[in-house]
């Protein structure tokens, strides 16, 4: 392990107490992912970005959970930017469009369709025999979800099932590129050579993803195979207080430095695996114990703490032990809110 620089992860704050997981009722839950929304809210956020539209996604899921009406930030939101033109200019400016998907499905409104027509039509041109680059010469697990989940919705709500079977296309594309044979995933690929940092929150992103096309087609056993592996291997590399570090094998360099988003993101994909039938009494306890660490991360205010930022592909592990941490971030908003919604529709459903 010559070369290795510690000192970020011998400086990390030690992990805050996690809550007992019988404290987290469904009153409790429903209440703190209402402040998680509103926090999105003060945010001021209006770009058509990966952020903004894992918040929509977020705020859509925990409305279905508590059996509340579309949240009208959603609404406002989508009118807004077609009223003023979707120009998506890289595959993080498609996620959004499954809050498109999902109101059209809700209403039937045709402008909703031709939104996702349009996502669809300069998604479709980038489309290849291989996985979607994130960037020219790069493959990285985000984009699983950014065009995954969006297709998946899409595919529902327009009835195209071509589009939830490119989805898992692209999924399992994106698994051999970012697999390994621990079952973790990661982070991406550069100038076609895969970078083995299993950064916490790709492997959130590929997680949620896979269970979006799961629940969209349960008959995709390769990728209920392989989404099982990983999530088994990181239940195995669950520390005892929840959370996950920002890179989750436990690499020196990192190790100690927790990350809430990736947490918050593995949770929701863990609760609703479980939901499947997939490994779901052991998926359900480490879902819990996560979302027990993620808990006390949340402030009074609904600021989802100790979320990294905007994370490019680092080239080597000491590069995630410097990402700041100390600022509230939508991803961080929108992943706790998918979090606490999944985690709602189990206590629910039990």
């Amino acid at each position: 392990m010559t070369g290795l620089d510690p000192s970020s992860s011998l400086y990390a704050e030690p992990p805050l107490p996690p809550v007992d997981p019988s404290t987290l009722t469904v009153d409790v839950l429903a209440d703190t992912g209402r402040r998680i929304a509103l926090r999105a809210i003060d945010m001021g956020l209006t770009r058509w970005f990966w952020g903004e539209g894992v918040v929509l996604l977020g705020m859509l899921r925990l409305a279905e959970a508590t059996g509340s009406p579309t949240p009208p930030f959603v609404i406002e939101f989508v009118e807004r930017r077609l009223a003023s033109g979707i120009m998506p200019d890289h595959v993080n400016s498609i996620i959004p469009g499954a809050a498109c998907a999902w109101l059209y499905r809700e209403t039937g409104d045709p402008r909703y369709a031709d939104a996702c027509s349009g996502l669809l039509d300069w998604l479709s041109s980038r489309i290849g025999p291989g996985p979607l680059e994130h960037w020219p010469g790069g493959v990285w697990a985000d984009t699983a979800f950014m065009a995954g989940v969006f297709l998946v919705h899409c595919g529902r709500a327009l009835d195209r099932p071509e589009l939830i079977a490119e989805a898992a296309r692209q999924w399992l594309l994106h698994a051999e590129v970012l697999g390994s044979e621990t079952g973790l995933f990661a982070h991406g690929s550069h100038r076609g050579e895969t970078i083995w940092c299993f950064w916490g929150r790709a492997n959130a992103w590929l997680a949620l993803a896979g269970v979006e096309i799961l629940e969209a087609d349960p008959s995709l056993d390769h990728i209920r195979e392989r989404l099982t592996a990983q999530l088994t291997a990181l239940v195995s590399l669950q520390p005892a207080h929840g959370v996950w570090d920002v890179l989750v094998d436990g690499h020196p360099e990192t190790r100690g430095i927790i990350e809430t988003s990736a947490t918050a993101g593995i949770a929701a994909a863990l609760f609703r695996a479980a939901a499947l039938g997939v490994s779901a009494e052991t998926f359900r306890s480490s879902a819990w114990r996560a979302l027990a660490g993620l808990h006390p991360y949340v402030t009074s205010d609904g600021s989802v703490t100790r979320t990294s930022a905007g994370t490019v592909l680092q080239l080597v592990p000491f590069g995630y032990s410097v990402i700041r941490d100390d600022r509230v971030q939508p991803w961080g908003q929108g992943l706790g809110l998918h979090a606490y919604a999944a985690a709602l529709v189990t206590r629910t459903c039990r």
